[in-house]
């Protein structure tokens, strides 16, 4: 009886690369960011050649695709901003954007959101202080953790009285509310919570 060959073990998909590509490092980003970008571009690429249609290398992005490709990194543009982003990318207005100046202009982007993101926790810290006064605020009541800092009506009370505003004690009670999401008076207002205050207010961008 003939002998069976058997059939060489299937190989595994190479793990995706951990180390930053060229191109990645030239524009200060992880091999990780670098993925990302890379699907984002490909949901809204289309291939340009009719000679190699299933080469990624001919892939370019439609200009008017440039918006919502950012959103799917998460990245919202202004209009100026994003006709600022389309010059760069698109500088002799054809109408497409290859991979590498999307890739540049994505982790343009994303590295000044990131670069911006110690100083806006900086300006959150410090007004969060200035709330707090003198080491007040400091949750103390039973079934509350001890020594976690948070603004209380109490805080809101002491704030409009140094600044000289009579503001009603259910005004107070119900900014704390809305700021930690109903959670109650008691609960007071943490420091994540205050940050998305002052995001929603427009002190943070």
């Amino acid at each position: 009886m003939p002998r069976t060959r058997s059939r060489p073990p299937k190989r595994a998909p190479p793990p995706p690369a951990t180390q930053p590509s060229p191109l990645a490092l030239q524009n200060n980003i992880s091999a990780s960011t670098e993925r990302d970008i890379r699907e984002a571009f490909t949901l809204f690429a289309s291939n340009t050649s009719d000679q190699s249609p299933s080469d990624e290398d001919t892939d370019q992005l439609p200009s008017t695709s440039l918006a919502p490709a950012l959103k799917a990194l998460g990245l919202k543009c202004p209009k100026r901003e994003l006709n600022e982003l389309l010059d760069a990318a698109d500088p002799d207005a054809s109408g497409f954007i290859p991979y590498e100046a999307f890739l540049a202009v994505a982790a343009l982007k994303l590295n000044s959101l990131s670069g911006n993101d110690e100083d806006r926790q900086a300006e959150v810290d410090e007004a969060f202080r200035l709330f707090l006064g003198e080491g007040k605020g400091l949750r103390g009541g039973e079934g509350d953790v001890v020594g976690e800092q948070i603004i209380t009506l109490q805080t809101l009370q002491r704030v409009a009285k140094v600044l000289k505003e009579d503001v009603d004690e259910k005004v107070l009670r119900d900014m704390i509310l809305e700021a930690n999401g109903g959670a109650g008076v008691r609960k007071g207002v943490g420091r994540e919570e205050f940050g998305e205050v002052m995001r929603r207010a427009g002190v943070l961008k």
